[in-house]
């Protein structure tokens, strides 16, 4: 998993709010509008849903991590060079410490929250990456990662995977936004379809087709050379864009990139 499953720096002993980090470092946006773009990373543990393609399992199904306080992460992140941030998980908007971070860094530094579309939060963003989970992503106990029981987790991730209020929230409140879908195949676009015609029902603010991103699934470079020609033809079939994972290409699923 290209997700640390160690954590080499300690809690911290320092007074202040915290946050459990489980990566934070410098490499190059992978993903997106911005993919490309001289980054650095604040990767937090916990998330709120279980994709079975989790490609952060350590941060999710086996989370891992060490506790630090915001000004020591600030401290870190103004130590690397690049002036474009990504506040990402797990899912970062479960800890509301991550909205006072968010604030903190948002004098700075170009802001993106990659986020699941499930919380609403009022934290200064300039990039939201919503990235809603199809019905293709739901646990079951003949995909779930090795090791794994997803339990209770079928249920609840599938309850929870879409919430058209928080969708519409973060649409309407970062300075600008992208729908980024992880496509396993054909069968999940009626989905995509149906739920950016939701989306576009519940907002005022207009989502072009060219703010949606298709994405494929794929944690390693020999799982992503069997779905990205696909997605990309499904993007240029329907008029979508396509995004791909220039970390997972050039870095395969080596921790920190």
């Amino acid at each position: 998993m290209p997700v640390s499953d160690s954590v080499s720096r300690p809690d911290t002993d320092a007074e202040g709010e915290r946050l459990p980090i489980n990566e934070l470092f410098a490499s190059l946006q992978g993903e997106g509008k911005l993919a490309g773009v001289p980054s650095t990373f604040v990767r937090t543990s916990g998330c709120n849903l279980r994709c079975w393609f989790c490609d952060s399992y350590h941060t999710s199904w086996d989370p891992t991590h060490a506790w630090m306080t915001l000004d020591e992460i600030v401290d870190e992140v103004e130590k690397l060079t690049p002036s474009h941030v990504v506040v990402t998980g797990g899912e970062p908007l479960v800890h509301d410490e991550t909205a006072t971070l968010l604030s903190e860094l948002a004098d700075d530094y170009h802001l993106t929250v990659e986020t699941n579309g499930t919380l609403e939060t009022e934290a200064p963003i300039d990039l939201a990456s919503i990235s809603p989970k199809l019905a293709s992503s739901t646990p079951t106990p003949e995909n779930a990662p090795a090791d794994t029981d997803p339990g209770v987790w079928t249920d609840q991730h599938d309850a929870a995977r879409i919430d058209l209020d928080a969708l519409s929230s973060l649409v309407e409140h970062a300075d600008d936004f992208q729908l980024k879908f992880v496509v396993t195949g054909r069968d999940d676009v009626p989905e995509i379809e149906s739920l950016v015609e939701d989306i576009r029902g519940v907002t005022t603010r207009p989502v072009r087709d060219d703010d949606v991103l298709l994405m494929p699934e794929g944690q390693t470079r020999d799982a992503l050379a069997k779905t990205r020609t696909h997605v990309a033809d499904l993007a240029a079939e329907f008029g979508y864009r396509y995004t791909p994972r220039l970390h997972v290409d050039l870095w395969n699923d080596a921790p920190e990139t």
